[in-house]
């Protein structure tokens, strides 16, 4: 995992970000107390964030789906970048680490947008589909446990409008995914994730090089059109 772009030297990097990152002192001020904790490489890079934001601009989004939240910078940039009547349904199990997130969208004025779900993402991906929700969401992203990546992937397809974004955390994975000499399982599974989206027709694909991977799935209208 990585909480910059790969494949950058110090000095580009820094000119990446002095160039072009306009981040929200409330964010920096969250990525800057989640550097000081051992998990701080789950945080996606502020670069990213500002993509994720962007695209949801760009794509008029105003429903947004996340698995796996962190301490909330994620949920945050996003959230900020949606209109005043946006959604946000934010997936996690730890209500320590949620519980920085909450502070943060709290002193931002956003909590009412923000639904936080403590529980298996997977159930509270099917309870949104058992109560009609499919193809009503603009923008989904996952960061979460890499073998449950197929399933989050396919649950997250379903609740999308077409149209919508897929965004999936990781894909290139330190690098590793190259290296045939890696076996371990969480390699193994984004290598065969990459393979299953890559082959996807429902989809139209591109995976960027920005933070550790991040691939970008967008729904067809229907299978294999677009």
């Amino acid at each position: 995992m990585s909480n910059r772009t790969l494949g950058l030297d110090d000095r580009l990097y820094h000119y990446l970000l002095d160039a072009s990152l306009r981040e929200d002192p409330l964010l920096a001020e969250l990525r800057g107390q989640t550097a000081a904790m051992p998990e701080a490489n789950y945080q996606i890079a502020p670069e990213q964030g500002q993509f994720m934001a962007f695209l949801a601009r760009a794509t008029g989004a105003r429903r947004y789906l996340e698995i796996g939240t962190f301490t909330g910078y994620s949920t945050l940039v996003v959230a900020l970048a949606l209109p005043a009547d946006g959604e946000v349904i934010a997936c996690d199990l730890s209500r320590e680490w949620t519980d920085i997130a909450r502070s943060f969208w709290k002193r931002a004025g956003i909590e009412d947008r923000i639904r936080l779900e403590l529980r298996p993402a997977l159930e509270t991906l099917a309870d949104l589909r058992d109560r009609g929700e499919g193809g009503r969401f603009d923008l989904a992203f996952i960061d979460a446990d890499k073998t449950g990546y197929p399933e989050y992937y396919e649950q997250c397809l379903a609740l999308l409008r077409p149209g919508g974004i897929v965004m999936v955390d990781n894909t290139l994975w330190s690098g590793t995914v190259a290296d045939p000499a890696d076996r371990s399982v969480d390699t193994e599974a984004i290598r065969a994730f990459n393979r299953q989206l890559q082959q996807d027709e429902r989809i139209e694909l591109s995976l960027i090089p920005i933070g550790d991977g991040l691939t970008l799935a967008r729904k067809r209208s229907e299978a294999g059109t677009r």
